[in-house]
């Protein structure tokens, strides 16, 4: 996803649907393109993750009833990672289903049908509102290991280091949730654009090389193995 420059030059913010109803999403595109925001879809949840990992968007459009990945599951795994805003799409005026996409993370919602006045303001508080912290901003720096999220960029105590782009989202992956157990299947989720059919093997040596580049030999280290459950990382005390 590349920012089109918005008046005077700033860049758009991104906004990411995640849509099957191809009515429904050209509509809600047609919304935020008119209010200069830049839509990017995705018509299920899997394809919307990798969109997600691929262009960092400031706020998503989310709906509950996808194929593949439904919308619960998206915004469990947004939640693993992001702080990004996530507007949700409701089809049926429940309560309970409100407050369920609430309690799970989400900062809004929009019932369908929806006027195109009300998706356009509730998408544009949410932009003003942006929790601080968020992924725009967001800098991890425990004393040895420090990572610039939104410049992808990683030092070890003051030295720059080369990464991937999968190692760096694996890196990232592990520092936002410290003393975590990441299981490979999480980490390929988040660290891989496109995990479709690559083993926990892929993750495992991918460790191996970030370990490496992080200056860790054998079983000292930031970052942990724990054998059956997947991989953490320890902050140095």
């Amino acid at each position: 996803m590349t920012r089109r420059p918005g008046p005077g030059g700033t860049s758009r913010p991104r906004i990411l649907v995640i849509e099957d109803d191809p009515d429904i999403a050209r509509a809600v595109q047609a919304v935020l393109v008119a209010g200069r925001l830049e839509p990017v879809a995705a018509a299920d949840g899997q394809a919307g993750l990798r969109a997600f990992h691929a262009g960092r968007p400031d706020l998503v459009v989310l709906d509950i009833g996808l194929p593949v990945l439904d919308g619960w599951a998206v915004l469990d795994r947004l939640r693993d990672f992001s702080e990004v805003p996530v507007l949700m799409l409701t089809s049926h005026d429940l309560e309970a289903e409100k407050v369920r996409g609430l309690r799970a993370g989400a900062d809004d919602y929009v019932t369908k049908p929806f006027s195109n006045a009300e998706l356009l303001a509730r998408v544009e508080a949410l932009l003003r509102r942006r929790r601080p912290g968020s992924d725009a901003a967001e800098v991890y720096d425990d004393g040895l290991v420090r990572v610039a999220f939104a410049d992808s960029e990683a030092s070890v105590s003051d030295r720059p280091v080369s990464l991937t782009p999968t190692e760096f989202r694996l890196l990232a992956a592990l520092v936002r949730h410290p003393a975590r157990i990441l299981s490979p299947d999480q980490l390929l989720e988040q660290a891989w654009q496109d995990p479709a059919g690559i083993g926990p093997d892929r993750v495992k040596f991918a460790v191996m090389r970030l370990r490496r580049k992080l200056g860790q030999r054998g079983s000292g280290g930031p970052i942990e193995a724990v054998r059956g459950f997947g991989y953490r990382y320890l902050p140095p005390r």
